[in-house]
């Protein structure tokens, strides 16, 4: 293996969204460092199933409601 083409592969812990914490081995940071989670598998609607809620940010749901209502029938 070449030297000092690989990076720093070392231990650190993760924070989950609801608290709990593991330790794992990553690339990401330094030896010790903390990444806290803003989301995770235990919230986000992709692995939870979701309420089907969608965010309309910008209006673009409302603009596309709009641009095909006659099709859509609402």
């Amino acid at each position: 293996m070449k030297k000092d083409t690989h990076p720093d592969y070392h231990m650190i812990k993760v924070v989950m969204t609801d608290g709990t914490e593991y330790q794992t081995r990553s690339t990401w940071g330094s030896e010790g460092e903390t990444l806290q989670l803003d989301i995770d598998p235990k919230t986000h609607p992709a692995w939870t199933g979701g309420s089907g809620h969608l965010v309309d940010r910008g209006g673009r749901v409302s603009r596309f409601k709009e641009k095909f209502k006659g099709i859509l029938g609402s």
